[in-house]
């Protein structure tokens, strides 16, 4: 869920040391109630409308897991990190959620779908992004949708993956794509932002 996370470790955090102050990033612990209220408005309109079977990859604390499943989705959170797995357990206690610890890029969820797959900010530190998308499709039951949080940070060395790039990927396996431009709501963020955010709403033809 954070833009320097790297499923792969690449980048060579530690993310299980991570863990314990990840949620003091406003976006991360939406501890703020208009950061809160800001991500599941964003959220409700992104996800199925109904009640649905949801997977969120990468999913750190449970934050966003947590705002679904107030909505009335069944989610299921994938994440590599066990300090990360256990702080989402005890986030959603009680609630109908389960997390597993696993590689985004290839969910340990065996023969499962579901009705939406959510990955916020993990996409473009995969090494293969277009093969990760194409497992993710196929754990989409018929009508689901992806939901992509990405974009483009730093202004000296860059990273992240461009709306076009990720539309480009997308473009083999989505039948309708929406993306919707984030940088601009600082709502979102806890603050005003000039770096390239977005979501892209990707609907497969099953």
């Amino acid at each position: 869920m954070d833009e320097n996370r790297d499923e792969t470790t690449t980048s060579g955090v530690d993310w299980d040391a991570e863990a314990a102050g990840f949620d003091d990033e406003p976006d991360h612990g939406l501890r703020d109630p208009d950061v809160r209220r800001a991500w599941a408005a964003r959220l409700a309109s992104w996800l199925p409308a109904r009640p649905g079977d949801l997977l969120d990859l990468g999913c750190g604390t449970g934050s966003l897991p947590l705002l679904a499943a107030e909505q009335g989705h069944r989610v299921t959170g994938v994440d590599r990190s066990p300090a990360m797995v256990k702080l989402a357990r005890t986030k959603l206690a009680g609630r109908d959620a389960v997390f597993l610890e696993g590689d985004a890029a290839a969910p340990p969820v065996g023969e499962q779908r579901f009705d939406a797959v959510l990955v916020r900010h993990v996409l473009w530190t995969l090494p293969d992004p277009g093969r990760a998308l194409g497992r993710w499709r196929h754990l989409l039951r018929p009508g689901g949708r992806l939901v992509l949080v990405e974009g483009v940070w730093g202004a000296v060395t860059p990273v992240g993956i461009p709306a076009d790039r990720l539309i480009a990927l997308l473009t083999p396996l989505a039948g309708r794509v929406r993306v919707e431009r984030l940088s601009d709501d600082p709502a979102l963020w806890g603050r005003e932002v000039t770096d390239e955010r977005y979501a892209v709403v990707a609907l497969p033809e099953l």
